[in-house]
């Protein structure tokens, strides 16, 4: 399916992993990526959910690098009001607020940026011809968990569940409830009303907890479907390895960690490995918002390597008759 409007490129979806300020990386993939494709529809979770809403408001892969250079990361550390006090700050932050940092100005931040392209609910972003319950009513898909009732939110489709009209959901309020890393930053209160009348609140987090890498979000199950989806994704010089449990700390970092990637690595199998373009993070983390310009050099230098050496060997006619035998 095609997108009028565009320029005489090849066409193709998009899916961009989550990874905070990783990032980075997938930004210098995609200047690369745009010199060969326009695209229709895009999806990220947590920090590819950033990518992917610039994407979707038209920002060329130029403007998304000077975005995520010009961004003051160290600004995404809002503390909530407790998390002054020394030495229990942070522990009253968790207890009573469920997160040490606000997110307020993630979510101002993209609101401005996407306000200045003229987008700011998912209507700005409807394609015609498709109702609102279709899957591809809207350029933009985000990823979100909704932890009180253990569903995996495609968003904005899924807020009808709730009683609100997509169309009317902003944009920055769906990446904010995307990118809502649990226990870092403040989950995003929703409320509403069930079939009974009664109120009910939800709290929305992190997109990643539950699938950090939705490459099959555009799968149609028609194996030659014209237009191909290409992923992004985030890969540490440690992945793979096994992690060592030492006693409850690094047992409960192994628990989210396996969290986080187990559902994801069940589909990423060699036919998904075939469309992914594969980024090297350098061992950086996803929350290292003191990042210097060195380290975001060296990231979008390793996205940049991994698209050229990507599409040296892509070809969508050799990857479709490779996997449709």
């Amino acid at each position: 399916m095609k997108i009028s409007g565009k320029k005489a490129k090849k066409q193709a979806n998009a899916v961009f992993e989550g990874g905070g300020v990783k990032g980075i990386g997938i930004a210098g993939a995609l200047s690369v990526a745009c010199q060969h494709y326009n695209w229709d529809y895009v999806a990220g979770t947590s920090a590819g959910a950033i990518v992917a809403a610039a994407v979707a408001a038209d920002y060329s892969g130029q403007e998304i690098c000077e975005l995520v250079y010009d961004i003051d990361y160290k600004k995404f550390e809002d503390p909530v009001e407790s998390n002054c006090f020394p030495i229990v700050g942070p522990f009253l932050s968790i207890k009573f607020k469920l997160g040490l940092y606000k997110g307020n100005y993630i979510e101002s931040w993209l609101k401005e940026i996407l306000k200045a392209k003229g987008v700011e609910r998912f209507g700005d972003l409807a394609v015609s011809g498709f109702p609102k319950e279709s899957q591809w009513r809207y350029r933009l898909r985000v990823v979100a968990s909704d932890i009180s009732t253990g569903r995996m939110l495609i968003l904005p489709q899924d807020i009808a569940d709730y009683g609100f009209d997509p169309d009317y959901l902003e944009v920055a309020k769906a990446v904010r409830m995307s990118m809502s890393i649990p226990f870092f930053f403040q989950p995003v209160p929703l409320k509403y009303r069930d079939l009974n009348g009664k109120e009910q609140i939800s709290y929305i987090v992190d997109g990643g907890v539950l699938s950090n890498f939705p490459v099959w979000l555009f799968d149609t199950g028609n194996e030659w479907d014209s237009t191909p989806t290409l992923g992004f994704k985030l890969v540490g010089p440690r992945d793979g390895a096994p992690n060592k449990i030492t006693g409850p700390l690094t047992m409960f970092k192994a628990l989210f960690g396996t969290m986080m990637d187990a559902h994801d690595n069940r589909f990423i199998e060699e036919k998904n490995f075939d469309r992914t373009i594969v980024i090297p993070t350098l061992g950086i983390k996803s929350t290292d918002f003191a990042i210097s310009r060195e380290k975001k050099d060296a990231l979008y230098k390793s996205g940049e390597n991994a698209a050229l050496k990507f599409f040296k060997g892509w070809d969508y006619h050799s990857y479709l008759m490779k996997h449709s035998k």
